[in-house]
């Protein structure tokens, strides 16, 4: 039985559920960042700089998420 996959030699990766982890921290530091910039003055300079924090953030988030799968 070589060619027998049983559910306990499948790994648990989700694609999908990878994908909406991503968006999910990239969309908060975004929002996080515009509204600090907002209330400093400037809600494009936030975006900014919430986008820089959140592409590392996001990644991060799904290497602890999946990294023993």
């Amino acid at each position: 039985m070589t060619g027998v996959t049983t559910l306990a030699n499948r790994t648990q990766f989700d694609p999908l559920g990878a994908g909406a982890l991503l968006a999910g921290v990239l969309a908060a530091c975004l929002g996080a960042g515009a509204l600090i910039g907002l209330a400093a003055g400037s809600a494009g300079i936030g975006m900014g700089i919430g986008a820089l924090v959140g592409v590392p953030a996001s990644v991060a988030a799904v290497i602890a998420r999946y990294r023993g799968v």
